[in-house]
């Protein structure tokens, strides 16, 4: 079974001056995925890769020792070869190692041999135990990169793509620290659903505002490279995967849980909108875990840029099923204005998700299809899942999803509803946000009158029972995950 976290990788000596970058004679590199490994160029034509003193690479350092892998690598555990062949020149990964040497995830098997493409991902024992991203520098995808970014960041795989844009794996050049680089085209920038050429100025100060957001539970913004035609963020790498996919394999999380990680959520959202910032695309998707814990901290990503990208794509990222739009978008079909209220809405559908497994709304109702359902607001709390949930939990969720946005309970009030004014929960998660402190929360929050309940005219809808699974999306993962 597989529980090996991706290791943080370690300042390394891997910084390429421009005779290195154009030296022919360098075919390939290999970018550390894990501490106990090294970044290596890739010169001749036959490596071998293990835990024996006869490797070429050995994974003889006191830090490879003291992996917990250490034990599981074989002798020689997988070997690099480079051949010409018919059709022309290619780098082929066979595997020798008795617990399996994986490529992006899957396994090569004992004694076979893999084609080794650029940006693979090599992992040893563990299909988690990530150790090397491989780099084809005869490839050369990347030529059209502009020199402000290339000079600093080295670009790898593909983490996900997304309504935005892309988002790579970046290595930081001369400490191999990693990050993720959010690529967007300005042909995707918009105002009023007409295309502009002229928003670089809009959206670099956008921008400029989101790198100066600091909180624990906000992806930060560590550069910007600006070109004439393309943007690159690079992000605060997170590792842990993304709360949707979490949700898939453990099928539900318990109530206590599920509140401590929404508690980040809720003062996440808030920060943003105390600076004006409302995130307008809320989805377990860009709700990224720092680690494969159950209780972790969490990083909402994905926001602020949404704004100018044309509304008519944004509805489209959604097509088929807007699971968390609130009913407010679908009314207008995307070409309304819209509060931060938007972002309750989505909060509420996924903390629904987090503790049943399932949506709230589904289109596997036959009596009803999907918009419908969620401009009506046409939900349920049936006993036969919600049974061990508290009432006070399904209240907070009946008061965030409410389908008038300006009855809509805010995430002041959210954070002071009685369901979340539990002390040791809030202790647990400022721990987790503010590993410094004493647990204690930073400045009080501030205390709000409360609203009452919204009636439930839907208390007897019947829900989908259908648990969530990796094809409830339409948008590809984005993370970087990552």
């Amino acid at each position: 079974m597989d529980v090996m976290q991706t290791q943080d990788v370690g300042e390394c000596d891997f910084n390429f001056s421009e005779e290195e970058e154009q030296s022919q004679s360098t075919w390939g590199r290999l970018f550390p995925l894990g501490s106990s490994f090294v970044a290596l160029d890739l010169t001749g034509d036959e490596y071998s890769f293990g835990r024996g003193e006869t490797c070429d690479i050995s994974f003889s350092t006191q830090q490879a020792k003291s992996h917990q892998c250490f034990q599981a690598y074989s002798k020689v555990h997988f070997k690099l070869t480079r051949k010409n062949t018919g059709t022309g020149v290619h780098v082929f990964l066979e595997d020798t190692s008795s617990n399996g040497t994986f490529v992006n995830g899957e396994k090569v098997g004992k004694g076979k041999k893999q084609v080794l493409n650029n940006n693979d991902e090599i992992a040893l024992a563990m299909k988690k135990n990530k150790a090397y991203v491989f780099m084809d520098l005869e490839a050369n995808e990347d030529a059209n990169l502009p020199v402000e970014l290339t000079e600093k960041y080295t670009l790898t795989r593909v983490l996900g793509r997304g309504a935005c844009g892309e988002v790579r794996l970046a290595f930081s050049k001369g400490s191999c620290e990693k990050f993720a680089c959010k690529i967007i085209s300005k042909k995707k920038f918009s105002v009023g659903g007409k295309h502009q050429i002229n928003l670089a100025s809009q959206v670099m100060g956008e921008v400029k505002i989101l790198k100066a957001l600091k909180h624990p539970c906000i992806i930060g913004i560590e550069d910007v490279i600006d070109s004439d035609d393309t943007l690159y963020i690079l992000l605060e790498l997170v590792e842990g995967g993304e709360l949707f996919d979490k949700v898939v394999s453990i099928e539900k999380y318990s109530e206590d849980t599920a509140k401590m990680l929404f508690f980040q959520m809720a003062t996440a959202i808030k920060y943003l909108h105390d600076q004006g910032i409302t995130h307008r695309d809320l989805k377990p998707e860009n709700i990224l875990l720092a680690t494969d814990e159950l209780e972790t901290l969490i990083k909402v990503t994905d926001f602020g840029l949404s704004k100018f990208v044309d509304a008519g794509s944004m509805m489209k990222t959604f097509c088929g099923t807007p699971t968390y739009l609130a009913p407010e978008i679908l009314v207008t079909a995307g070409s309304g204005a819209y509060t931060k209220a938007i972002d309750c809405w989505s909060l509420g559908v996924i903390l629904f998700i987090m503790l049943s497994g399932y949506p709230p709304f589904s289109d596997e109702r036959t009596d009803m299809d999907l918009p419908k359902q969620i401009m009506g607001g046409h939900y349920s709390f049936p006993n036969k899942y919600w049974k061990d949930v508290s009432e006070t939990a399904i209240d907070l969720m009946k008061k965030m999803m409410v389908v008038d946005p300006k009855s809509r309970i805010t995430f002041a009030e959210v954070l002071d509803h009685p369901w979340l004014k539990d002390d040791d929960m809030r202790v647990k998660a400022n721990k987790l946000m503010y590993p410094n402190s004493d647990g204690m929360a930073p400045p009080a929050q501030l205390s709000v009158s409360k609203r009452k309940a919204p009636s439930e005219a839907n208390s007897n809808d019947e829900p989908s029972t259908k648990r969530m699974s990796s094809t409830d999306t339409t948008t590809p993962p984005e993370t970087p995950s990552p």
